[in-house]
């Protein structure tokens, strides 16, 4: 998004300093699956801020983003927005009744103007957005290059077994040679490659169509989690990603003094990924009957030990935004150090196992011609 400040009316603070503009000026890159993706919301929260900043009504503000906007559903967003300002109702009232906004946001702005600190708050909303997708970035980045070379390995297995082991086979059936019982193996897997490829083919895409339909049940989510965790340092990744969201979250809530059995609530909503979701529905039940966070996490293995510990400090200091604040640096630091040992160590143990198929393939194959040899020999 990209917005002119030409010709706007503009409230008179009695402060004519410079609006740095140049963190907005950036190129809206939206899924083309969603109106309202974390990139959208980023670029509204941080441009919104920067309007507000500058004296700009809200209504005025909003009206200036629909218009840089290109994408319709957006733009029609948006002019909902407007108009339910228009009606009267503030900003947190008309986001609340749209689907494309979560509770998280609903109370973050509510609060922000009960407060009067809106500006504060829809900048910190932006910060979390593009906390959130560098951070996907990075997963991205971390899992794409090895992603792409181990299809290219099974790529390479699947040819061979489709087309250069039958013509193996073909040498040895004409030889009548005895076939070890590697190569028949290797020759039965090749068999079934051939009659059933195309069926496995199809389950695989019918499988990836039918996700969208699927991705939200709960019982997807739990079995892809457990996947995911049992993955070597790729479950780890993914586990910290989620818990520097988690932090980021708590402590954006706490900034707006939503009380901590509030945020969890709210957090459990908006972070997607099972396990958390399951010990936050836990915890939250427990601070309910009166228990401190610090207890309430330290019965899931998913929080390590020194967030409780400096969880239990927050609770002994009254310094939840800070140490939470603290804690999302740190996790964001092991996030960039994570994604950068995956890029480093998935690689060669991709290139290492595709060697070992190809290897093993090849040395089935050739065992037979070994033996054909010495009896024509």
């Amino acid at each position: 998004m990209a917005f002119q400040l030409d010709n706007i009316k503009t409230k008179n603070h009695g402060n004519n300093s410079a609006i740095d503009t140049s963190s907005i000026l950036d190129k809206e890159i939206i899924s083309f699956k969603k109106a309202f993706s974390n990139k959208t919301k980023e670029d509204l929260y941080t441009e919104l801020s920067v309007l507000l900043k500058a004296g700009i009504h809200i209504k005025d503000a909003i009206q200036l983003i629909k218009n840089s906007t290109k994408k319709n559903k957006t733009q029609s967003i948006l002019q909902s927005i407007i108009d339910d300002i228009v009606t009267g109702k503030s900003l947190s009232e008309s986001i609340k009744t749209k689907k494309e906004f979560s509770n998280y946001e609903y109370y973050s702005l509510k609060i922000a103007e009960e407060t009067g600190s809106t500006e504060k708050i829809t900048m910190q909303l932006g910060n979390f957005y593009f906390r959130k997708n560098e951070q996907r970035k990075q997963l991205i980045n971390a899992i794409t290059y090895p992603s792409i070379i181990l299809s290219t390995a099974i790529l390479v297995v699947i040819f061979m077994l489709q087309f250069v082991v039958p013509m193996f086979e073909d040498i040895f059936k004409q030889q009548h040679v005895e076939l070890p019982s590697v190569t028949i193996f290797v020759v039965n897997a090749s068999a079934f490659i051939k009659s059933y490829g195309w069926i496995i083919i199809m389950i695989i895409l019918l499988l990836f169509i039918s996700r969208q339909f699927i991705n939200k049940k709960e019982w997807y989510k739990k079995a892809k989690a457990i996947i995911i965790s049992k993955i070597p340092f790729i479950g780890n990744f993914v586990k910290t990603v989620y818990l520097s969201q988690f932090t980021q979250a708590i402590s954006l809530l706490s900034a707006s003094k939503i009380p901590i059995v509030n945020s969890v609530g709210l957090v459990k909503e908006m972070i997607d990924f099972q396990p958390l979701t399951s010990a936050l529905i836990i915890v939250e039940e427990q601070l309910l009957k009166g228990k401190l966070l610090s207890n309430a996490l330290s019965e899931h293995k998913l929080f390590d030990a020194k967030m409780i510990a400096l969880v239990k400090v927050a609770e002994e200091t009254n310094k939840t935004e800070d140490m939470f604040e603290r804690l999302n640096s740190q996790y964001n630091t092991k996030v960039l150090q994570h994604s950068k040992m995956l890029s480093t160590i998935m690689e060669p143990i991709i290139i290492m196992f595709v060697g070992l198929f190809v290897g093993f393939i090849l040395i089935a194959m050739y065992l037979p011609m070994f033996k054909l040899s010495t009896i024509l020999g």
